[in-house]
């Protein structure tokens, strides 16, 4: 009885009906719609330090922990500047989704609220780090080449990821003219389209959307290596090695990037109407080589 090891499953599904509820009455208390946007970097770390200090000193589990509280700490701080947990603060794309005529109605309004911005978000915050169960499942297990691979990957794109949002940072500030921050010379032209194509930003339409997928796409790996012997390199030429259900988190995460991705687009194409041409020669989220050259824009910002 002394030697049994309380289960993490069920405090991590607690604590996230516990985020689902208080998003969900957050949400009519102050009508509006961004609780779980600050949740966004807290609630994974939080659940992969639950499995990490259940898991009776795995080197695994920990390893996963302080990976995804380092990946939460720079998020948190990057979305913190931004003004993110201001009073009354909002992304400002519920309001326009809110217009949006399917959704316009309040009864259709907050069906959305509760099946998709409380509950499916939440969740989905839970899923991205079920990679921290199934290493716990497998506690005990010696650390593995797989293991390295993940952290590897997973710190390189938290360092792509803090780069971009560094860059875009320094951009908007000095576009607006942040005491501090002077316009920089190189980025005058994208001071008059009024959006970054330089940096990062001229290989990828979004680096830190796509850096954002990828941590979670490596975190998943540690799943695989958890599984894994660490000796049988024929066992990894086996799909089923890979296509384990923890992987869930990571696949619907990459969806949702899919249309949050299209619709950000929809809203900064009909803000900057030079936008069009910049997504004709620059790749949407996989950095690659410029299509062509980013045309002058044919008003100069002063």
């Amino acid at each position: 009885m002394g030697g049994e090891v309380a289960s993490p499953d069920m405090v991590v599904a607690a604590l996230c009906a516990g985020c689902v509820a208080w998003c969900l009455v957050s949400s009519w208390v102050t009508g509006t719609y961004s609780h779980v946007d600050r949740l966004w970097s807290i609630t994974p770390a939080v659940y992969a330090v639950v499995y990490a200090a259940l898991s009776g000193g795995d080197q695994r589990c920990i390893l996963m922990a302080v990976l995804a509280c380092a990946w939460g700490a720079r998020l948190t701080h990057n979305f913190a500047r931004k003004g993110g947990y201001g009073k009354g603060e909002q992304d400002y794309r519920w309001p326009v989704l809110q217009k949006l005529p399917l959704l316009a109605h309040p009864v259709t309004w907050q069906l959305f609220n509760l099946s998709f911005i409380a509950t499916y978000q939440n969740v989905l915050l839970l899923l991205i780090v079920l990679p921290s169960a199934v290493a716990w499942q497998q506690r005990g297990a010696a650390l593995n080449a797989l293991d390295g691979l993940a952290a590897v990957a997973m710190t390189a794109f938290l360092a792509l990821e803090a780069a971009a949002d560094q860059q875009q940072w320094i951009f908007q500030q000095s576009k607006h003219r942040a005491p501090g921050l002077v316009r920089q010379r190189h980025l005058q032209d994208d001071y008059s389209r009024g959006f970054l194509t330089h940096g990062l930003f001229r290989f990828s339409r979004h680096p830190n959307f796509f850096a954002e997928q990828c941590v979670w796409v490596s975190y998943y790996i540690f799943a695989v290596a958890s599984l894994w012997n660490g000796s049988d390199l024929s066992a990894l030429g086996d799909w089923r090695v890979w296509a384990h259900p923890s992987a869930a988190g990571a696949v619907l995460l990459v969806l949702l990037f899919q249309g949050s991705t299209t619709f950000t687009e929809s809203i900064t194409r009909g803000k900057y109407p030079e936008y069009r041409e910049y997504q004709k020669v620059t790749s949407r989220l996989l950095p690659l080589p410029p299509f062509g050259a980013v045309r002058i824009p044919t008003k100069k910002s002063r």
